[in-house]
């Protein structure tokens, strides 16, 4: 029967995978939302809605 330590190079192997694919789902999700809020905050520039267009900047500049 084989045996599998825990600090095993495989298992580190797995780990950074791991990390390596929850930073890159991550970077993923962040650039979703920053383009949304560009195409809403572009929607807001059209419409003359300032209020909106400040809280939308706001949120954009707290995720950049």
């Amino acid at each position: 029967m084989e045996k599998k330590l825990l600090n095993s190079p495989q298992h580190s192997e797995e780990n950074t995978d791991s990390v390596v694919a929850e930073m890159f789902l991550n970077n993923s999700i962040k650039e979703f939302k920053r383009e949304k809020l560009r195409k809403e905050i572009d929607q807001t520039l059209q419409d003359g809605n300032k209020d909106l267009f400040l809280k939308l900047t706001e949120e954009l500049k707290k995720i950049s």
